[in-house]
């Protein structure tokens, strides 16, 4: 689970602008949300609902990872550090941009827009300099908690806008491994084996959460069938491809059952965005028809209601068939 952020360029753009933005930091009723604010927004949706597919479906994935629902960002890593400091009410750089309801750092008491002062102990100012370029600190924190538990708990402190610092050891919990990043200017979604990956511009950030989880239980499902790994060794042959989307389509009613969604929204999500979008991947002669797509996945229903467990989970390791063969061969 992500622990930092892409560059964004356009947004980083925005935070440079210096007067403009640090005028946006004042309360004032009403006002509307400047582009970093969206951003945020945003992020957060991506961040939580992957958080919560990817905890939830932990128990059948072949490896986990230890995660903590902590996603951080660093303030100078925009062009106006000051001003973005003030904006989210920072007290130094590191800020958490998101947290997971219920998620181990929830529950230690960490708010977004909490400043994050030391890791384990050590400061983040001493600990953490300023790098060049600016993204990497980031991903050198996110890389130091998460090694930090695979160890064990972790000790983080943080300090809350007007509050006295404080301190919580975080146990991580298990978590299928795929990060989750929103990248400015794109309005698609995309995995890469590692990540999945959603443009700010993506429509579906504006559905219902079950229906935009069914459109990021898809792009994980790809990760968690190693459709990437599978394609760098073998080619994107469009047979493969074709395949590779049905696997997809059909996991995704799997993940959202096992997250507490109605797996159903997996249906409605096809239905709505393939009507909308048939110009795109959807009548692609790589993919299947939206309404094809539909049927794939409504066909995985009962399948689903057969092998529900008593916490309503439902085994997708032991009893989901996949189409493209994880070593393909023609």
């Amino acid at each position: 689970m992500t622990l930092s952020r892409l560059l964004l360029p356009t947004l980083l753009s925005a935070a440079a602008a210096g007067p403009a933005l640090a005028e946006e930091t004042i309360e004032t009723p009403g006002r509307a949300p400047v582009p970093l604010e969206i951003f945020q927004q945003s992020e957060t949706r991506l961040f939580q609902v992957g958080y919560r597919l990817a905890t939830a479906n932990a128990p059948f994935c072949e490896r986990a990872i230890q995660v903590s629902g902590l996603l951080i960002h660093d303030a100078d890593s925009y062009g106006n550090p000051a001003a973005v400091r003030a904006l989210f009410h920072l007290n130094g750089d590191i800020g958490a941009q998101a947290v997971a309801p219920q998620s181990p750092a929830a529950l230690a008491g960490i708010l977004q827009n909490d400043t994050i002062l030391a890791i384990d102990g050590k400061a983040i100012a001493d600990q953490w300099p300023k790098t060049d370029p600016r993204w990497k600190r980031s991903f050198a924190l996110r890389d130091a908690i998460d090694e930090a538990l695979v160890r064990g708990p972790v000790e983080i402190s943080w300090q809350s806008a007007g509050m006295p610092a404080q301190s919580a050891t975080i146990a991580g919990v298990p978590a299928c491994p795929t990060r989750f990043e929103l990248i400015d200017s794109k309005d698609s979604a995309a995995a890469d084996g590692e990540r999945v990956l959603v443009g700010e511009k993506f429509p579906g950030l504006a559905y219902e959460e079950a229906d935009f989880a069914a459109a990021i239980a898809h792009e994980m499902a790809h990760n968690i069938l190693r459709h990437p790994q599978t394609f760098d060794k073998t080619g994107w042959k469009r047979k493969r491809v074709r395949l590779s989307e049905r696997d997809a389509d059909r996991l995704m009613p799997w993940l959202l059952q096992n997250a507490g969604y109605d797996p159903r929204a997996a249906v409605h999500f096809m239905r709505t965005w393939g009507p909308r979008h048939g110009g795109w991947i959807f009548r692609s002669r790589d993919h299947d028809g939206w309404d094809e797509r539909v049927e794939f996945i409504e066909a995985e229903l009962p399948k689903i209601e057969a092998v529900l467990d008593a916490d309503g989970k439902a085994d997708w390791k032991t009893h989901f068939t996949q189409l493209l063969p994880a070593h393909p061969t023609d």
